[in-house]
């Protein structure tokens, strides 16, 4: 009866969790971290209350001093962002030197700091956002939930299993089978989890989402002529993300300078910006393409909406939620077969493969849908089940479960 009695209670009551984040907004990319902040502003719809710890160290006055002489970029993390606010550390010389001795001891080092700035007793459930870096979230909210006695979860989103994991299996193991709850954003990144002998027993999977106010289906042509790239007849073929060569960044111009040799009459539309973009523009010069940098969430949907196709060609990804924006536009994404793009396109028809002639492959494709055309009604409907709403009912869900069974236990 007492369990019933509880579990009622925390249903009812509002929670407060510590949230720790590897991903967050800086002042080079504000973008950096949105699926983090996007997550946040929801809560308060849920009755969910949040501190959100930025893991990283912003340098202080000694060390911008020290980075201007040596002309080297200030680590300048965002303490507020669309109305959503991170708490940050600063660094001084001494204590980079004194701590920067691998990723247990910085985190040690945070963990303190976060002891001394906020009342730890004050959070029903500890939950980290990656395990990136040199700060590991889920290192961190062990260390925390170990001392004070509470639930922690853990959100790995991508790169952290696929290219971290398998070089520091054992810090990972022992702070994912430690944790209450584990989410992964797509079956894909839990079953890589697992070939590094993770057990999967305290696993789900919940995928990020997107902001229905933000992304939604509007008038091509007049999206086109606003943004005064509309040209009648024209094809129109993006990118959205990171040029680098995870996303296959590296292989945009021959993909569409194949597409282009089929189909002259069409644009092609990069927005976002990375260490490729220079070789991406010399070698597609000759294209009809455009660059935008990177841009707002607002103005991403303008573009999103601008494109007929959009190609997510990704080596590897987590979820690829850019997919579930572009789908909530109308518009049409074509991906590759890899992590959990499948997973976020789900459409068998829009994905292409891994393999020889992956390029070719993937620009016929694109081809074959400018000619064909699809229906965008059916995109956006799919979309609708990854509203930011929906995701947040889900987590605070594992929260309450979390919270309940540590109750259990304590009693």
């Amino acid at each position: 009866m007492l369990e019933l009695v509880l579990y009622i209670f925390l249903r009812g009551e509002k929670v407060k969790v510590l949230v720790l984040t590897n991903l967050f907004p800086v002042a080079s990319n504000r973008n950096s971290g949105i699926f983090i902040t996007n997550r946040l502003k929801e809560y308060v719809n849920f009755d969910v209350f949040y501190d959100a710890v930025s893991l990283t160290y912003k340098d202080g006055f000694s060390i911008r001093i020290v980075k201007k002489i040596l002309n080297r970029e200030f680590n300048e993390p965002l303490e507020e962002i669309n109305g959503v606010n991170y708490i940050t550390f600063e660094w001084n010389i001494v204590k980079k030197l004194f701590y920067n001795l691998g990723a247990i001891n910085l985190s040690k080092a945070i963990y303190r700091d976060i002891k001394k700035k906020l009342n730890i007793e004050q959070y029903d459930i500890i939950h980290a956002h990656g395990m990136y870096g040199d700060i590991p979230g889920g290192v961190v909210a062990k260390f925390i939930a170990k001392e004070f006695k509470k639930p922690y979860i853990v959100t790995m989103h991508g790169s952290d299993i696929n290219y971290n994991m398998e070089k520091n299996a054992e810090i990972y193991l022992d702070v994912l089978e430690n944790a209450s709850k584990c989410i992964f954003v797509s079956n894909a990144l839990l079953d890589k989890a697992k070939s590094y002998g993770y057990s999967g027993e305290n696993a789900v999977v919940i995928p990020n989402g997107y902001d229905p106010e933000v992304f939604y289906r509007m008038d091509k042509r007049k999206v086109r002529k606003e943004l005064g790239i509309y040209k009648e007849g024209y094809n129109y073929v993006g990118f959205v993300g990171n040029l680098i060569p995870i996303k296959r960044a590296d292989t945009f111009d021959e993909i569409f300078r194949d597409i282009f040799k089929q189909l002259s009459n069409t644009k092609f539309i990069i927005v976002g910006d990375g260490f490729l973009r220079e070789e991406i523009e010399k070698k597609t010069k000759d294209l009809d393409i455009i660059f935008t940098g990177r841009l707002s969430q607002k103005e991403v949907a303008k573009w999103m909406n601008a494109m007929d196709v959009m190609v997510l060609p990704s080596r590897d990804e987590g979820f690829g939620a850019v997919v579930i924006e572009a789908q909530a536009c109308g518009t049409c994404v074509v991906g590759s077969s890899n992590g959990g793009i499948p997973e976020a396109i789900g459409f068998e028809e829009y994905i292409i493969e891994e393999g020889d002639n992956f390029e070719k492959r993937f620009a016929t494709k694109i081809v074959e849908i400018l000619r064909e055309g699809y229906d965008p009604k059916k995109l956006i409907e799919r979309s609708k089940k990854f509203t930011w709403k929906r995701i947040v009912e889900k987590e605070v869900e594992v929260y309450k479960k979390a919270i309940f069974k540590n109750v259990n236990i304590k009693q």
